[in-house]
């Protein structure tokens, strides 16, 4: 008996030795610089979530240094590329909060913009796509928010001509959403209710592609409604203007992938 209780004790011994090896933090002697460049090394080499946790180890150790500060939007961008998204937008958000002046703020909004871009696209997208008007319109209007943000405050920013792409491309698709919801009721018979949505986007985004149908929407809706003269001022305003110029696509800049408050 007492050679199976030392036998356990040992066993006991060398599991809890084995534990604590296993629980030792590796970077326990990095420096703040090393710490660094080690999460930069592993964003560039896509490894995320190795990123994170040296960029998180780098504030949580030196909280005033100007690496720290440089962490912070570091670990933004890691979750965003690492798909987490949520987690990534609480970090944008405590930026802004932390560091209210920034000169890097920019950046923020426009990485907040590409966040809830990137939100509303589903796993089963990259095998099933689906056209981004059809995400939730919560999202894209998050994101246009954020880049219309981006570009009235900090029009001069490298990153305002993506942003504005961007913009474009998001009005388009979320007045392609209501074009489809005032077809429905189209197809319904209730003209007055297509008629409204027609009028919505008109009003929220006259600079759409979908202006044009639109208009013709409403147009048919006031035929139904025997509505007549106001039927023929629509087809006027349709025939008086041309709705070939209006910006259809979008064509995303060479953007910096991150930007740096090392030395800011």
């Amino acid at each position: 008996m007492h050679l199976i209780r030392t036998l356990l004790l040992l066993t006991a011994m060398t599991i809890l030795h084995g534990c604590a090896g296993a629980d030792k933090d590796e970077t326990a002697s990095m420096s703040d610089k090393e710490l660094y460049n080690e999460a930069q090394t592993a964003i560039d080499a896509a490894e995320f979530k190795t990123a994170v946790k040296h960029l998180e180890s780098l504030e949580a150790r030196y909280p005033f240094d100007p690496y720290a500060k440089q962490a912070q939007l570091d670990i933004a961008y890691a979750y965003y590329k690492f798909d987490e998204l949520d987690k990534a937008d609480s970090a944008a958000n405590r930026f802004i909060r932390l560091h209210p002046r920034s000169e890097h703020l920019d950046y923020v909004y426009y990485l907040k913009g590409l966040i809830n871009f990137t939100r509303g696209a589903g796993l089963l997208d990259a095998w099933v796509p689906r056209e981004p008007h059809r995400h939730d319109p919560a999202v894209m209007e998050h994101a246009l928010n954020d880049f219309s943000t981006l570009i009235r405050r900090y029009p001069d920013s490298p990153y305002a001509g993506d942003a504005y792409q961007r913009l474009i491309f998001l009005r388009n698709q979320m007045a392609r959403k209501e074009i489809d919801i005032a077809e429905f009721y189209i197809r319904r018979g209730t003209w007055l209710s297509s008629a409204k949505r027609a009028k919505a986007v008109i009003m929220r985004y006259p600079e759409s592609i979908w202006v044009k149908r639109a208009l013709e929407i409403i147009k048919q809706s006031y035929d139904h409604l025997g509505l007549k003269q106001l039927a023929a001022d629509t087809q006027r305003v349709i025939d008086a203007n041309d709705f070939s110029q209006v910006s259809t696509a979008i064509k995303p800049a060479n953007r910096p992938a991150r930007s740096s408050a090392a030395d800011g």
